[in-house]
């Protein structure tokens, strides 16, 4: 048996052929990396009306309490993330992580609330490990339900409301973060006004054998094309997001990884619910003293991308290394190379000059806040 053979497919892998899609492995899926028009022209479109993700490899799991209560579910999950699931709103959706014993991020991960119900999406390539995770962590009283009879189609950009609304009108009332069930056509439906392109947009659950159905009634629609995995990549960094296993992984924590804006001020220091997670002690810790690395932007000076692993260094001769590269590529929408990794915090201000090693040479570049465009969340 070959690698191609033991891929896994998601519900649209045949219409994704119909389309011409170019497939390529992916966190054990065969999935489209780009379609005809192209990554750039894919990108710039999702940028500038609506682009159609098929986003299924990522794990959709519900935790259920046995008491039936939304609150015991939510204090179960607190034990493994440094989040406030308690405090989450009903028909709210929040950013979150699981965290290890030495402050590590195991995975990040969506988080909604809907009434008593606690539903998670987890990253393909962390899917087995953190169903195993919270089967093996949470108490016998929360059942783990692993929704894979169900796709996930993410619709982004500016024109992605007035695409779905032609579906359901209820859309355009949600808001940045809101979820919804609701019925697009004859469709049921998981809405959730939130994505990963920095652009306006919702990530809709649907039962997998709807998702072919819906995926051709959107992009039956002018402003709506599909995108592959290669834009969607582009369209990430551009918007500083984070790519597990590249960004963020075992050896970051949420504080040098520059996301402990998902840590509320109830998880933190003096809080109502202070720690109680894995990790708590290092990461607390940095809360309180700073850390010694953050990941930040970087904008190479020139036109040649700098791609990860390149090592960065303090001078241009290549003597004082001082930190990696951990995304980067060319960002259409920013009209030039742009990348993301780890530098000492001394040197984390923007307008830093800092060099990366490609091909034997150094390259200058510099720190830049994060993102790299303007996101257009409906807040």
């Amino acid at each position: 048996m070959d690698d191609q053979s033991r891929l896994k497919r998601t519900p649209l892998y045949d219409f994704h052929l119909s389309l011409g899609a170019r497939m390529v492995p992916f966190a054990g899926y065969d999935m489209p990396v780009q379609y005809p028009a192209g990554v750039l022209r894919e990108h710039l479109h999702t940028r500038a009306a609506a682009g159609l993700f098929d986003v299924s490899h990522m794990g959709q799991v519900e935790l259920v309490a046995a008491s039936g209560n939304y609150e015991d579910a939510a204090k179960a999950l607190e034990t493994l993330c440094p989040v406030d699931i308690l405090g989450l709103k009903d028909r709210r959706q929040r950013y979150g992580f699981f965290t290890d014993e030495n402050g590590g991020i195991l995975d990040d991960l969506m988080i909604s609330r809907l009434d008593e119900r606690l539903l998670v999406v987890v990253n393909a390539g962390c899917k087995d490990a953190d169903i195993a995770h919270l089967r093996a962590k949470l108490p016998a009283g929360v059942q783990v339900l692993v929704h894979d009879d169900r796709a996930l189609l993410a619709l982004q950009g500016p024109k992605a409301e007035a695409v779905l609304a032609t579906l359901n009108s209820d859309v355009a009332s949600m808001k940045f973060m809101d979820v919804r069930e609701l019925s697009l056509g004859d469709i049921p439906a998981l809405v959730s006004r939130t994505g990963y392109s920095g652009e306006d947009g919702f990530e809709i659950s649907v039962p997998a054998d709807r998702a072919t159905d819906l995926a051709k009634t959107l992009l039956d629609q002018p402003d709506c094309q599909p995108i592959g995995l290669g834009a969607r990549d582009s369209l990430r960094l551009e918007a500083g997001l984070c790519l597990y296993g590249n960004d963020i992984g075992t050896t970051t924590s949420p504080v040098e990884a520059s996301i402990e804006w998902g840590i509320q001020k109830v998880r933190r220091t003096g809080g109502a619910r202070e720690g109680g997670f894995p990790g708590a002690q290092r990461i607390l810790g940095e809360l309180e003293s700073g850390v010694s690395r953050r990941r930040v932007g970087l904008k190479p000076e020139g036109k040649a991308p700098v791609r990860p692993p390149a090592r960065l260094f303090a001078d241009a001769q290549g003597k004082t290394e001082i930190g990696h590269v951990s995304s980067g590529g060319f960002g259409p929408s920013a009209e030039g190379p742009i990348a993301m990794g780890y530098v000492p915090t001394e040197m984390a201000e923007p307008g830093t000059q800092v060099f990366a090693e490609v091909r034997s040479k150094f390259l200058a570049l510099t720190v830049t806040a994060l993102p790299f465009i303007t996101p257009t969340y409906k807040r």
